[in-house]
């Protein structure tokens, strides 16, 4: 059975981690925008976030692969705003209308602890990458109070490397959403200049310090879950995505195929965003992930 590595974290290696974190607060780079501003004296730039953890939601999770499901579910903590802005959002009241409550550290090392008592495989971390600084110290304080199912980073990709790398043998299970392959796309839909090259770095980043998915007893461990949302009109450019995972990751990339698209919050403003994705969209894009010679797919019957 494979532990959390965070487990093996010594408490002087765990506060090394905190402060390199919260010093990069001081002149905030820790998302690729990097609006250098002082969230520890209460500025806030481009997430609208100061130090605290503001949460909007915690609970066990049914809907997700079901890899991370298991019985028990999978303990998703919603954290509140993002440093995207997609415009087809299906969380947007949390992500742009930021609902939710800024809490304690303490308080969201309960809330894991809680997740863990009632019987979650894990610790999901739904939007942390603003957030990054408040998560890591109240998983330092949640293993004091014995917390020892994996974490999850479930992020959109839009991260620094830098600031991953201060995560290394804390994030057990990365679940990037790799969303465009055409950063004027981005750009356009989720105001994410560069957002390829960046989601790319990130992607490879999170690869070299877990690897390839690892499942035991049908329950994900350790490793990383791409997922891909299709989009209508072949707007996020799968096949580009799907090459480079093949190339440049790893074949045996665990890579999720969804078919969810919905055209939420403002995409009935794009007529090329305002309908439902068609079978056929779907199926192409499974293809191209196959020929690439990705092996690892799951995908999503519509």
């Amino acid at each position: 059975m494979l532990y959390p590595t965070y487990l093996h974290l010594s408490k002087k290696e765990f506060q090394k981690r905190i402060d390199s974190l919260f010093e990069i607060l001081k002149n905030c780079e820790i998302c690729p925008r990097k609006c250098h501003i002082n969230r520890q004296k209460g500025e806030v730039g481009y997430c609208g976030l100061k130090v605290l953890p503001t949460v909007s939601s915690f609970n066990p999770h049914f809907g997700e692969e079901k890899i991370l499901v298991g019985e028990g579910g999978s303990g998703t903590i919603f954290f509140t705003s993002c440093n995207l802005r997609c415009v087809y959002c299906q969380n947007y009241e949390i992500s742009q209308l930021k609902i939710g409550e800024e809490i304690s550290f303490e308080r969201l090392a309960e809330m894991m602890i809680y997740l863990q008592k009632i019987g979650c495989h894990n610790i999901n971390l739904v939007t942390p990458t603003p957030q990054v600084p408040a998560i890591v110290k109240a998983i330092f304080l949640a293993k004091d109070k014995g917390l020892k199912i994996p974490i999850v980073y479930n992020t959109n990709a839009y991260d620094s490397v830098e600031v991953l790398k201060l995560l290394e043998g804390i994030v057990n299970i990365y679940m990037p959403d790799f969303k465009y392959s055409d950063s004027e796309i981005a750009k356009r839909y989720s105001d994410a200049p560069n957002y390829f090259e960046v989601a790319k770095r990130a992607i490879k980043e999170m690869q070299r310090q877990v690897g390839d998915l690892i499942i035991e007893n049908g329950i994900a461990k350790r490793g990383l879950l791409i997922r891909h949302l299709v989009l209508p009109n072949n707007l996020a450019g799968p096949k580009k995505i799907f090459e480079f995972i093949a190339n440049e990751i790893s074949k045996d990339a665990y890579l999720h195929i969804m078919a969810q698209y919905w055209p939420a919050y403002r995409a009935n403003q794009f007529p090329e965003l305002s309908r439902r994705i068609t079978k056929e969209e779907y199926w192409q894009a499974v293809k191209w992930a196959k020929e690439a010679g990705l092996r690892r797919l799951e995908v999503d019957f519509i």
